[in-house]
């Protein structure tokens, strides 16, 4: 297989320590001595920019308590400018949400919305209408079939859905790559977009939560696969985001006053994630085998 230098450190330096927190975050890697120097080789580059900030965590506080499955949220201290360029898709996506929540005025503004929906909206007088989605595809408005992601009603929806989307997101990101994550973002909308239109009919839904759902999923299952320190959340978290989709689907958290939840991306978005963690777990595993 082809390996991806991580780091370099001097002879006199024992890496024997963080060799054992990357085994304890089940992190395939080698160390060798070249040049006069230690080089801690990985299976690529992704894992290698983990193991650089894990190594710093590392650096910062070796207490053997300070494990490397817990680093990756306990960041070294470093300008807040330098901490964001590293995860370039995942804040140009929330960038892009935020202005897209200001120019619709968090939904409010129905004229605005008309231009990102699912279905178009069409005005006549004090009455709206929602268009076909064969006539929007026609007219070649094929963007909406992924800008409802971009779609936020109140500051409370925004505010959770961009959370968990750093949260989850910035993992990925770390491991897979930018692009990875820009395509799965895209890909996911699609998907849950879709899968609610196909279960509801024309109607105005939006927002994140069907990508974050396939993110969790992603997340969740290749952890299971093969286990990495970046997809290692915090216990209970998997759990909570399952009981919240049942509650969803039931409809609890409708009859508390949250508004009709969008089910169907909701589910479509997790069977996505589950199953390109699977399959991404399976060839990453099979990848640092040979």
């Amino acid at each position: 297989m082809s390996w991806s230098l991580a780091l370099t450190a001097n002879l006199e330096v024992s890496l024997a320590g963080f060799s054992e927190r990357l085994k304890a975050a089940h992190i395939p890697h080698r160390i060798s001595e070249a040049r006069g120097e230690q080089q801690v080789w990985v299976a690529d580059e992704p894992t290698a920019a983990l193991v650089r900030e894990l190594y710093q965590a590392f650096l910062a506080n070796p207490d053997p308590g300070f494990t490397a499955v817990n680093a990756i949220s306990k960041p070294i201290s470093q300008p807040l400018w330098q901490k964001l360029r590293r995860f370039p898709a995942v804040i140009t996506i929330l960038l892009l949400t935020l202005a897209v929540a200001l120019w619709t005025q968090l939904g409010t503004s129905l004229a605005a919305v008309a231009q990102l929906s699912f279905n178009a909206i069409i005005f006549e007088g004090d009455e709206a209408y929602l268009v076909s989605l064969a006539y929007s595809l026609e007219q070649g408005q094929w963007w909406r079939l992924i800008t409802p992601m971009l779609l936020h009603f109140g500051w409370l929806h925004l505010a959770m859905n961009s959370l968990w989307f750093w949260e989850l997101g910035r993992r990925i990101e770390l491991h897979q790559g930018s692009w990875f994550v820009l395509v799965f973002t895209l890909v996911g909308a699609l998907v849950s977009n879709v899968s609610q239109f196909w279960f509801s009919g024309p109607a105005l839904f939006g927002g994140l939560s069907g990508v974050l759902y396939a993110l969790l999923g992603f997340c969740w299952i290749y952890q299971r696969i093969n286990p990495v320190a970046a997809y290692n959340l915090p216990k209970g978290v998997v759990g909570m985001m399952l009981v919240w989709l049942v509650l969803c689907l039931v409809g609890v958290v409708s009859a508390m006053g949250f508004g009709q939840i969008a089910n169907a991306a909701h589910v479509s978005g997790l069977v996505l994630g589950c199953v390109a963690g699977a399959v991404m777990g399976v060839l990453n595993k099979l990848k640092v085998s040979e």
